[in-house]
């Protein structure tokens, strides 16, 4: 059994699988992380190796808890990695995009992939049908730019995600709710767009937080999966255990 470990930006993941095949999937606050570890173990006590995966900040005791029990493989830009890695900057490349290249090339290999992982920041990956990664782009979440509307002005209020009845916003929360859900649409479609006019045969993946959500209202077709980063994570790690 393999254990995942993956921190966020705001929560922490732990995922079991066995051969390929997600068994258990929790997610939880940092401060909770030995509570949550320590219960996982009597529930699975038959995991033996491990991968962390950290954009958050994750302590480093809390890592040598799990490497009293388990073998334990940190990832960064120095693991092995099934694909090549033509990013101009390897070592500023995100973990959490490393893990989703790798899904990729795991469950679509030999094509145009483009990975986009809706959540804190939404991200897009490229990886080729020759497993060459190239790299994409990061632009702010659905929550960050509520966020950002409310912060940054004195009068805007913090709304929660809505999807908007109409494009044309009547009053000052139906305004924010298009400008900001509509904007993000038009932006991930029109990637997606460009994106198909330079590359033949794109495979298109929507995961994160905000894949379901966004994923009815996007005119492109799409393959939806939550939990592509953690299998994306999963393969790592049996990959670097060959």
């Amino acid at each position: 059994m393999n254990l995942i470990i993956d921190v966020g930006n705001t929560f922490v993941k732990f995922a079991v699988f066995e051969n390929h095949v997600l068994m258990h999937k929790i997610s939880f606050e940092l401060a909770d992380f030995k509570i949550k570890y320590k219960a996982l173990q009597n529930v699975f006590p038959d995991i033996h190796n491990c991968i962390v995966s950290s954009v958050g900040r994750l302590k480093d005791q809390q890592i040598d808890d799990v490497k009293e029990d388990l073998k334990v493989l940190e990832l960064s830009h120095k693991t092995k990695m099934p694909f090549k890695n033509s990013y101009q900057t390897p070592k500023t490349l995100g973990v959490d995009r490393i893990a989703l290249a790798s899904a990729a090339v795991d469950q679509f290999p030999n094509n145009n992939a483009l990975i986009i992982d809706a959540g804190t920041c939404i991200t897009y990956d490229f990886v080729t049908d020759k497993n060459e990664y190239l790299g994409g782009a990061i632009s702010p979440g659905i929550r960050l730019r509520y966020e950002a509307l409310h912060n940054l002005t004195a009068n805007l209020p913090l709304l929660e995600k809505d999807q908007p009845k109409t494009i044309i916003g009547n009053t000052t929360e139906s305004s924010i709710h298009s400008g900001v859900i509509v904007g993000i649409l038009k932006e991930i479609d029109g990637i997606i767009e460009d994106y198909k006019q330079k590359h033949q045969d794109l495979t298109v993946i929507l995961t994160g937080g905000d894949a379901k959500f966004l994923s009815n209202q996007l005119k492109n077709s799409i393959f939806v999966n939550s939990n592509f980063l953690l299998e994306g994570l999963n393969f790592i790690l049996d990959f670097n255990s060959k």
